[in-house]
């Protein structure tokens, strides 16, 4: 049935909607699960259970000092002076002792010190699985790995140009015929590359493509048709000829060819 749909194809990016589509056939006969986020796929955003965990520790400890400082300011509200109570539990501070403010102040700056230690702790487990990661991606995908530490790139804030002025701007430049005085160096360069062979035409056949494929890791992240490498393998060979004769016609297209044959 591939190879059917397969020679009704008209250009590469068909061929890769077919091939996804069989992919996505033979996933739901076997039962496989399937993601429901489209075909692009991502890293997961899921918090770690050890940072939820200290988040709801630094949350805690955060509003036992919003309610020991609104009682060391004169509220002695029943649920204020339950959490005081609270705050002490397992201790011999008693809410009727004079020193009852130092105490408050004490617990204040402990819990304070906590928080500090939690936020610490965070960070320090951050960058460790940070590295972790950054270590197991250079081991598998280089590419990739200096992709992410590259800065991100920041769009500009004024208008956005239209069409038409974009078109003006980039015909005025490659449209009107300019004459450059080169000077004698191109002569030069000019006769040093008269005794250069030209390169022999470029042919892209099957066999190239199936030694890219064979090559390339079976589930590394896919583009954004969503197509691992791993259907390419385990698919007819028939299909890498029609990959191949897809990109043979972008790459004559690319230079200006009218057809191909």
């Amino acid at each position: 049935m591939l190879v059917t749909y397969l020679e009704a194809s008209r250009d590469l990016c068909e061929t890769d909607s077919i091939l996804f589509g069989a992919a996505l056939a033979v996933c739901r006969i076997i039962g496989a699960k399937l993601s429901t986020a489209g075909r692009a796929t991502g890293q997961s955003s899921a918090i770690p259970a050890w940072r939820i965990r200290i988040e709801e520790r630094i949350a805690k400890a955060r509003a036992f000092i919003g309610r020991l400082i609104c009682f060391r300011s004169g509220n002695t509200k029943p649920r204020i002076v339950r959490t005081v109570r609270m705050a002490f539990a397992g201790t011999s501070v008693s809410l009727s002792q004079p020193d009852i403010m130092q105490k408050l102040t004490e617990r204040i700056d402990d819990l304070k010190q906590r928080i500090a230690a939690w936020g610490k702790r965070i960070r320090r487990y951050t960058g460790r699985l940070t590295r972790f990661n950054q270590n197991r991606l250079f081991q598998s995908d280089q590419k990739r790995l200096y992709k992410s530490l590259e800065r991100p790139m920041v769009s500009g804030t004024g208008p956005v140009p239209n069409q038409a002025d974009t078109v003006a701007f980039w015909r005025s430049l490659w449209s009107e015929p300019v004459n450059h005085n080169e000077g004698p160096w191109t002569e030069v360069v000019a006769s040093q590359c008269v005794g250069i062979t030209p390169m022999d035409p470029v042919t892209i056949t099957p066999d190239d493509v199936a030694e890219a494929v064979r090559r390339a890791p079976n589930w590394k992240s896919p583009g954004l048709d969503g197509l691992h490498h791993y259907w390419l393998k385990g698919f007819v060979y028939t299909t890498l000829e029609y990959i191949a004769i897809g990109i043979i016609a972008i790459f004559w297209h690319d230079r200006g060819a009218e057809s191909v044959c």
